[in-house]
């Protein structure tokens, strides 16, 4: 049911052709491809919809739709309470730049906030810049350097009834580790402490479910899943109306704006939208492509912030789609890195970080990083990009964990297999590295 013809048809920089070879996009968790669906809400809202919100026009009102319309679809994208619960910004990282400080506010002398080794340092240095300016102490969260996963015993000796918060990532943008984020939340709670989880790499591979997961706050980014370069933050709606934002004096002091500090982007937030709504359309349910025409312009969202809409769970819902997209999205990738992974352990001088044991794949995004011990990572980067094979080298900000490996400044070489990819394609880039 998996149509990956169909799919790579949607994708038109999947056509590009390097030296009369089709290029392999293997660098997705640095930023996936875009349908173009998406190209076209962003498009036709630039064209047709472009004004600021709250006028007494025709343009400013379907600018407002489209934004109710956005904040419905993320809730159902992140199974959130409300569409309240959400809000957008420029990017993750200035999100929880923002958020850090602001719930730093809180903190006070004899307070632990804990990090972890395994994160993007976008979920690490913002809460170690806050603390500092707090007072607050600062631990970090080990890492299990055998299949490199956290150590969860680390995390249980660390927690004391001083922590305040724990920021972990849901999977590892370098290595691909997944963490049990509702079995973190339950230890956090324990304490009376808050959980902030970094989604931005789980995102294009499992469904996120805020809910499940009982997560307090937690960040993602759509363009590492199909969409623009916009930024989403969600948080408990009581905290977030409890915390006070850095914000404006005319700014509104209501749930979701208060955390959206100036004029937003609003053809890329619609755009966002656009991306959950291609995720959706891969569903066995559905019957046609992605919706390209976003909310309805002349008259309001029907569904609205009491989501008195159709049941969100109900099958043929948006959540009940994506739910089914993401599983079907997630049986490819898997295929994909079991395929990967064992190539690269054939090739002799090769050593694979993470996990690579097939019964423990689903503990695991389809994103693999590795060293050859005859040739650093950025010139392997360099012949595999030569010949039309992208792929990144470094430690793609996820220094907190290169450095705990020790790495640096060297660092890795990183292949990320997304939906939209083909085991032609992984048995080039083995081929290639064979030749290497």
């Amino acid at each position: 049911m998996f149509d990956i013809d169909s799919i790579r048809r949607q994708f038109p920089s999947l056509q590009r052709i390097q030296n009369g070879k089709p290029v392999a996009y293997l660098d997705g968790p640095a930023g996936t491809q875009v349908p173009q669906s998406v190209v076209d809400r962003i498009s036709e809202s630039m064209l047709h919809h472009n004004a600021n919100r709250s006028g007494r026009f025709a343009t400013s009102r379907e600018v407002d739709a489209s934004m109710k319309h956005a904040h419905q679809v993320f809730a159902d994208f992140l199974n959130a309470p409300c569409p309240e619960s959400v809000a957008f910004g420029p990017n993750m990282t200035s999100l929880t730049l923002q958020f850090s400080r602001a719930i730093a506010r809180e903190w006070k002398a004899g307070d632990r906030i804990l990090v972890s080794q395994l994160d993007h340092d976008a979920n690490f240095t913002p809460w170690v810049l806050a603390a500092q300016d707090a007072g607050v102490e600062v631990c970090q969260i080990a890492v299990n350097k055998q299949d490199v996963t956290l150590d969860l015993e680390s995390l249980r000796n660390l927690l004391t009834d001083r922590t305040r918060l724990v920021a972990v990532t849901a999977a590892s943008n370098a290595v691909g580790s997944l963490t049990p984020v509702r079995h973190i939340a339950d230890m956090v709670h324990s304490v009376g402490a808050e959980l902030f989880v970094d989604a931005v790499h789980y995102a294009p591979h499992r469904s996120i479910d805020v809910s499940e997961w009982n997560c307090d706050y937690l960040v993602c980014s759509a363009y590492k899943f199909f969409g623009p370069h916009i930024g989403v933050l969600y948080g408990r709606p009581e905290r977030m109306m409890q915390l006070t934002p850095y914000k404006l004096r005319p700014a509104p002091d209501s749930l979701p704006v208060r955390w959206m500090t100036g004029t937003q982007n609003h053809a890329c937030i619609a755009g966002a939208a656009a991306a959950v709504e291609y995720i959706a359309s891969l569903s066995a349910s559905s019957a046609t492509g992605p919706d390209r025409t976003g909310p309805d312009r002349t008259g309001p969202d029907r569904t609205g912030p009491d989501r008195t809409g159709p049941d969100p769970t109900a099958a043929g819902s948006l959540r009940a789609k994506l739910v089914d997209a993401m599983d079907q999205i997630q049986n490819h990738e898997m295929q994909l890195v079991q395929r990967l992974i064992a190539g690269l352990q054939s090739i002799a001088g090769v050593q694979v970080f993470g996990i690579v044991d097939g019964p423990r794949m689903s503990e695991r995004a389809p994103t693999v990083a590795f060293r050859m011990e005859s040739m650093k990572s950025i010139e392997v980067a360099q012949r595999l990009g030569d010949e039309g094979v992208f792929v990144w080298h470094g430690n793609y900000y996820a220094l907190p964990l290169t450095s705990a490996l020790g790495t640096e400044p060297d660092g890795m070489v990183r292949i990320g297999c997304m939906h939209y990819n083909t085991q032609e394609e992984i048995d080039r880039t083995i081929d290639l590295l064979r030749s290497i």
